[in-house]
């Protein structure tokens, strides 16, 4: 062999030798990738089949740093960076002080006044309001939301809400009964409300995610947007925060005819009246409500294979007796705000907007419950295996018709009831929130869609298998429930959950 063909040999032999090399090398990458894989994904995964039963329990309204911004251990207030607690004004400059704390009526006085630009104790001076206490409410909506987030600066909450500097406000968490909660299991600090605005749309999103559309809305039911895709603001807004609330040209839809806002569901209970022919369309643009939408949601994908499920309202018997009254009669239960009231909201039940449970149907009738139900369901370990709990509006937690401690006090209680009941062993629960209520967070929402993630909210991960005393810092959003959900069941996944949203397996430590 001459030494031209032993060089090529030799090089042929050194060619196969290095892509064996790679190949070996390649394969023992994915040997370690595989052995150090987070436990959370390669085992808790496994192990799911333990857990029976899941507890969806939904309040209402409050941003992660209103009440847990306090917390040991979690990215709270301390963590925040000046760029984020300093609000600016609608012309970009830094406000000297908070607007004022404006009164829920425009003629009223200011109810507070002169408060530092950054975050303030509700529950301290000046305003020295308990969580017993009712505040105001605070504009939570889908344009407002993403204006004031302002691509994750968070510094335009005060500028753009119509409470002023209430924005700003927190309590100290450590007073209320479920801080011990998560304390004692996981507390989850990065955890974002699954569409910008409200609590209709990010109900929808609990259930669906997604955001429905209706081509027929009318064209003054449509958000009118300036050239940076936000709201217009009508000629007589203030020019500054300082002056007052800002005006907008809003809508319940968006240009292209998304309803974003709270809008009534076709069906009763909803806040429009039954017609009198039955029709679900009225000429007053005023009642139109959402169309029955045919969307696929984690009702579908459940009932697809066979898995037990229900949708619990606290007060739903009661509204579905007002809410089928002929419009000339009272509405005592439905938007009622008087004391003693249950105050139901329509727009808080996502799955009565469905065809799917229309009235008269079998899905209705077999999945959509009352709250009491849901109680005795626990007490008697009748609950089927997903179950969604949705507390009445007066113990939601809701800014404006209710207190903090009403709704967490109760959210308590049913931990508790849960806890001694014939389900615990076998059981997660997911306490979180609709969306913040207008309150800041000083966290950027992770990178979305054109729906969300919006605003940071709490959420307290319960069971016999979470890790004890963890904060968990694992990205998610409100699509991580319907993920989990999905995985522990083996459902078909909704094409509207974020694949960058965690599943929750982290908050889990199966033995």
């Amino acid at each position: 062999m001459n030494h031209q063909n032993l060089n090529k040999t030799d090089m042929q032999g050194k060619g196969g030798n290095i892509r064996l090399r790679r190949l070996l090398a390649a394969f023992i990458s994915v040997l370690l990738a595989s052995c150090c894989m987070n436990p959370t994904e390669q085992d808790v995964s496994g192990k799911l089949d333990a857990i029976e039963h899941i507890i969806v329990i939904y309040a209402e309204n409050r941003s992660f740093d209103n009440l847990y911004g306090l917390f040991p251990g979690a990215n709270g207030i301390k963590q925040a960076t000046p760029e984020q607690t300093t609000q600016l004004d609608r012309d970009g400059t830094p406000f000297t002080e908070l607007p004022p704390i404006w009164a829920s009526k425009s003629d009223e006085p200011p109810l507070v006044t002169h408060l530092p630009n950054k975050p303030f104790q509700i529950d301290g001076p000046p305003l020295n309001l308990p969580a017993s206490v009712s505040t105001r409410d605070l504009v939570h909506r889908y344009y407002q939301n993403i204006e004031q987030i302002n691509g994750g600066k968070n510094n335009r909450f005060a500028a753009v809400s119509d409470a002023g500097g209430l924005v700003m406000g927190y309590y100290d968490g450590s007073k209320l009964p479920l801080w011990k909660w998560a304390k004692d299991y996981v507390l989850a600090d990065n955890f974002f409300m699954g569409a910008f605005g409200g609590s209709y749309l990010n109900h929808q999103w609990l259930v669906c995610a997604c955001t429905p559309q209706d081509l027929t809305a009318p064209v003054e039911l449509r958000a009118q947007l300036d050239e940076s895709g936000h709201l217009k603001r009508k000629p007589e807004s203030p020019a500054s925060a300082m002056q007052g609330a800002p005006q907008f040209f809003d809508a319940t839809f968006t240009p292209d005819a998304y309803s974003v806002g709270s809008i009534q569901p076709p069906y009763q209970p909803s806040g429009t009246p039954p017609a009198a022919n039955g029709d679900l369309r009225f000429a007053d643009t005023a009642r139109h409500p959402l169309p029955p939408q045919t969307t696929k949601t984690i009702g579908d994908t459940l009932s697809d294979k066979g898995v037990s499920w229900a949708w619990y309202a606290g007060g739903w018997n009661r509204a579905l007796v007002d809410g089928m009254q002929a419009p000339d009669i009272k509405r005592s239960v439905i938007y009622a705000h008087k004391a003693g009231s249950p105050n139901f909201q329509p727009h808080h039940q996502p799955f009565n907007y469905y065809a799917r449970f229309a009235p008269g149907s079998v899905d209705r009738q077999e999945h959509l419950k009352d709250g009491d139900d849901f109680l005795k369901a626990v007490a008697e370990g009748s609950l089927p295996q997903v179950a969604f709990y949705k507390p009445v509006g007066h113990l939601t937690e809701h800014p404006g018709y209710t207190d903090v401690l009403s709704g967490d006090q109760h959210l308590n209680e049913v931990l508790e009831r849960i806890r001694h009941s014939p389900l615990w062993p076998k059981t997660a629960v997911i306490v979180t929130y609709d969306e913040n209520g207008g309150f800041w967070d000083h966290v950027a929402p992770p990178q979305g869609d054109r729906w969300g993630p919006g605003t940071r909210i709490p959420a307290i991960i319960v069971s016999p298998f979470a890790k004890r005393g963890v904060v968990d810092h694992k990205a998610y959003d409100t699509t991580s429930i319907i993920k989990f959900i999905t995985r522990r069941f083996g459902l078909e996944p909704l094409p509207g959950v974020r694949k960058n949203a965690g599943d929750l397996l982290n908050a889990f430590a199966f033995e």
